[in-house]
């Protein structure tokens, strides 16, 4: 079948291959860079989301990460026992934990911010050109739509 007779939808599931490749390639390079401590996609989540919006509980982690509540567990003991997540009481309600980001995960979230981003800032810099800089910009706004 050629190009021009290929149907849209295919021609949308052929991006969305290349896309996830792509996207998972550069994802799995950026985190070659990251400092020490070996920390899961989900771990990063949510210290991401700990830094972002504060503490919330396992429960609620679950609930906005779309994920298991022994999935959101299990990765929470991980943070815990590296220093990255503490638990505290909620002030409102004595029996229920909130998850809080340490200091040391606040670190350890600037660090590996800092690498991938000077990782991916020397990438861009030094594999495209001006012309291919601006089309990536411009590619930006293309896959911020996906995300809404």
């Amino acid at each position: 079948m050629g190009e021009e007779t290929a149907r849209p939808a295919d021609h949308a599931a052929a991006i969305a291959d290349e896309l996830q490749i792509v996207v998972g390639a550069l994802v799995r390079q950026m985190r070659a860079v990251s400092p020490g401590r070996e920390v899961t996609l989900s771990q990063v989540s949510i210290l991401k989301r700990l830094d972002r919006e504060g503490a919330h509980t396992a429960a609620d982690l679950a609930r906005l990460d779309k994920i298991t509540h022994q999935s959101v567990t299990v990765c929470v003991a991980g943070l815990v026992d590296r220093g990255l997540v503490h638990r505290v009481p909620d002030h409102d309600d004595r029996r229920r934990k909130l998850l809080v980001i340490t200091d040391e995960g606040k670190r350890w979230l600037a660090e590996r911010r800092d690498a991938g981003h000077e990782n991916l800032a020397d990438a861009i810099a030094g594999r495209l050109t001006a012309v291919e800089q601006t089309q990536l910009s411009n590619a930006l706004g293309l896959l911020r739509r996906l995300l809404d």
